[in-house]
């Protein structure tokens, strides 16, 4: 899918092949998620190059389709699951116990029944815990094996104040409360390993101050642990390596990132966990959408396309940018005056847009528009908000290509209001989540 050569260390949209693209519509219909897996795989032995001694976990939630864990799995990855439905996909595609961290935040009382019961059959499972409370539900609940604490240490960094976690007081136990909660957990029984923090997401070059400060205060509190409480097995010190979304964006100068982070964690008697999710995925994907409507507005020309904010919505949420590239207009991009154009989607809401006034090549009713760097947090946020179904998948390697994941329907949105309302009282407990539990007085309705 992309042009011969060794693996560049960003991926801009230019280098997917506009012919093979513009197929894959025809094809598969649009809107329609493209993901090339030799460039995950690239990816990750770039990152893996850098940090050869550290352990690499992958985190699910940037794409948790089932052959991307795959792929990353065969490269040697590890498995970071932010939700018990998370650890359900690892453990399918082929994951051990061993394999996988559950790191959950305010975890639902249904996702640690889930996973309490799975550790039975996997007793190699980490359990990350970023609260005294939820240690306390899990020993209410007979867990008492590998345990992980998250902490906040104060610091945090990332594209958007949204992402930038390692400040925000919902993630973690404040970092100077950590000695006294492991050593308490070590006095319960519970299996010691690890602690873990996560700086952001989408840390960048000029963002490397930060990550530092935040990896030196994790080692200070790493060899504090290990004195008070004992050895640990890990410090994790999360992902957030950015990826350059602008196409004039220089790349993350990933050695120096690993440079940085050893000298910041300075010694200590724990190997360094990192977990990166955007950077093995993001350029790996592309988002492909037809064009229905093209209009002249007073101070613009509005490109009207069939995905939207219920597709892709980082650009309503975040602000963010992602490259578009009309692939029709490429192939004959001699006739094509560029003009800046807002290209929009579907949705009854004035966020709904993708881009503002950008120069592109002038856009006609049926081109098809490819969104770049959409591999990351793409599908994973995508919703049926407006009844939408969400859009196919598929997957390339090799010359190889193959539906991953179908294109919903209406008949599969509303399915599950027919179902109810064809249910019976028995049935007002029961949902298609791992498990259900009334465990802290939850209630499911």
């Amino acid at each position: 899918m992309t042009d011969a050569g060794a693996s560049p260390s960003v991926r801009r949209l230019s280098a997917w092949d506009a012919a093979e693209l513009q197929t894959l519509v025809d094809d598969y219909g649009s809107p329609l998620y493209v993901l090339d897996l030799e460039r995950v795989r690239q990816n990750y032995r770039r990152l893996a190059a850098a940090f050869p001694e550290a352990d690499i976990l992958y985190a699910v939630k940037a794409n948790a389709l089932g052959a991307v864990l795959s792929a990353l799995r065969e490269e040697g990855a590890g498995l970071e699951c932010a939700s018990a439905g998370e650890v359900q996909r690892a453990l399918a595609a082929g994951a051990s116990g061993s394999e996988v961290h559950y790191t959950a935040v305010n975890p639902p009382a249904r996702d640690l029944d889930w996973i309490v019961d799975t550790w039975a059959d996997h007793p190699e499972l980490t359990v990350t815990a970023g609260s005294e409370d939820t240690i306390d539900r899990l020993a209410d609940r007979g867990y008492d094996g590998r345990l992980c604490l998250r902490v906040n240490p104060g610091i945090g960094a990332g594209h958007h104040e949204k992402v930038q976690t390692g400040a925000a007081a919902k993630f973690g136990v404040p970092a100077e409360r950590a000695v006294d909660v492991l050593e308490d957990a070590a006095d319960r029984g519970f299996d010691v390993v690890g602690i873990h923090s996560h700086v952001g997401s989408g840390v960048s070059n000029d963002q490397l101050d930060a990550h530092r400060e935040f990896v030196a205060r994790m080692g200070d509190l790493a060899r504090e642990v290990s004195e008070e409480v004992g050895d640990l097995e890990f410090v994790d010190v999360g992902g957030g390596f950015g990826v350059p979304y602008h196409e004039d964006e220089a790349p993350l100068d990933l050695e120096s990132v690993a440079e940085a982070t050893r000298e910041a964690l300075g010694e200590v008697d724990a190997r360094l966990a990192i977990e990166p999710g955007r950077y093995f995925v993001a350029d790996a994907g592309v988002l492909l959408t037809d064009v229905n409507t093209v209009k002249a507005a007073r101070d613009t020309t509005v490109v009207g396309v069939d995905a939207g904010m219920t597709t892709l919505i980082r650009p309503a949420m975040y602000d963010a940018y992602h490259p578009i590239r009309n692939l029709t207009g490429d192939l004959d991009a001699d006739e094509r005056e560029i003009v800046p154009q807002t290209v929009a989607g579907p949705i009854c809401e004035s966020g709904d847009v993708f881009c503002a006034d950008r120069e592109l090549p002038a856009t006609e009713r049926g081109d098809t528009l490819a969104i770049g760097n959409a591999g990351a947090y793409g599908y994973e946020m995508a919703n049926q908000y407006n009844s939408r179904p969400r859009p196919a998948s598929v997957v390339c390697e090799d010359g190889d290509i193959r539906l991953a994941r179908r294109r919903e329907t209406v008949d599969y949105v509303t399915r599950p209001e027919r179902e109810a309302h064809n249910g019976s009282e028995t049935d007002r407990k029961t949902d298609d989540h791992p498990a259900v539990s009334d465990t802290d007085n939850q209630r499911v309705r």
